[in-house]
């Protein structure tokens, strides 16, 4: 993994002062779109990488610097006020699962995955495949956060999921390492950030806010009611990329959606009612947060699959592109 290439005055200011030895610093006010924006998301992806695995060449004593913190805090602040603005919020009106049902029941013209499994070209599966890999490869990592926060019912269930998506012991099952092995099946590199560079902020959205959710304490309730409806909603997808895989000749790259459609039927119902149900039960005050999560996992999943399905239609790559021209995947 390489530093990647700013892309913009936010995310040049960062990059220039990790490169250098710990040192106290100041930002400017976050600017850009707070939903999407490429240099917005990449400057508060990197503040989050070195919560996770660290950045190459980059003192891992920044984790925890004052000054990296204000960043990120400010760049949180603006991306939550922005998901408030499009997310109705407040408390719950109804039996939890029964609103988290609704929350997945939205209608979304831009249907990807029925787009992967029938009439996906082979490079435009690969690019999904790339896009998705800044969760994939840390798979189940952001929630796994929530674990210490959580007690009793909800904590139990948490860990139950969490262990199927470790592998239940084996580490060859680990859903992050049956990514990369799909990535290689199709000529991908799977090494962790390969593809930072040309990931858009659309995508890199998605990532961030799960990790801003499991890293605030404050927003269990949330980072509980998003994994609820990413259960809830990953059975028929993963169905249907396994299918297009086939379609195109790929059957060895099928295995990590094929486990997924097995594993999530089965995650579904603990995460609505013995994780998420339980968690309203027990601290009624966090009903609302878990909608509010459920529901920024769905808007930003519609806003990801409308910038892939308009990017195709439109025969463009759905890459970030940098103005010295698009970048490739290799």
């Amino acid at each position: 993994m390489l530093l990647p290439e700013p892309r913009g005055p936010l995310s040049r200011h960062l990059l220039e002062r990790l490169v250098q030895p710990p040192h106290d610093f100041s930002s400017p006010p976050p600017e850009g779109d707070a939903i999407g924006g490429d240099d917005f998301h990449l400057a508060l992806y990197l503040c989050y990488e070195l919560h996770y695995r660290g950045l190459p060449g980059v003192s891992e004593e920044w984790e925890w610097h004052p000054s990296v913190i204000v960043l990120r805090r400010s760049l949180e602040a603006d991306f939550e006020e922005a998901l408030c603005t499009q997310i109705p919020t407040g408390p719950a009106e109804d039996d939890i699962a029964v609103q988290l049902h609704a929350v997945t029941e939205t209608e979304c013209e831009f249907s990807l995955a029925d787009y992967m499994r029938f009439r996906s070209t082979i490079e435009e599966f690969k690019e999904f495949v790339v896009h998705r890999s800044a969760y994939q490869l840390k798979e189940a990592d952001p929630h796994s956060w929530v674990i210490p926060r959580l007690s009793g019912r909800a904590k139990a269930a948490l860990v139950e999921i969490q262990a199927d998506e470790y592998g239940s012991g084996s580490p060859e099952r680990i859903h992050a390492r049956l990514f990369a092995d799909t990535m290689e099946s199709l000529g991908l590199d799977s090494e962790y950030g390969a593809y930072v560079n040309v990931i858009p902020g659309v995508s890199l959205a998605t990532v961030n806010l799960m990790s801003m959710l499991g890293l605030n304490r404050r927003w269990r309730g949330a980072a509980v009611g998003h994994l609820a409806v990413f259960e809830m909603t990953s059975s028929v997808p993963n169905s249907k990329y396994a299918s297009g895989l086939r379609r195109l000749g790929a059957d060895e790259a099928t295995e990590f959606y094929d486990e997924h459609v097995e594993a999530d039927a089965a995650h579904e119902m603990i995460a609505v009612h013995d994780m998420a149900a339980a968690l309203a039960e027990d601290e009624p005050a966090l009903a609302g947060d878990i909608l509010f999560g459920a529901r920024a996992l769905v808007e930003l999943d519609v806003a990801f699959a409308r910038h892939l399905m308009n990017s195709w239609a439109a025969g463009r790559s759905s890459f970030y592109t940098s103005h010295a021209g698009e970048q490739q995947v290799r």
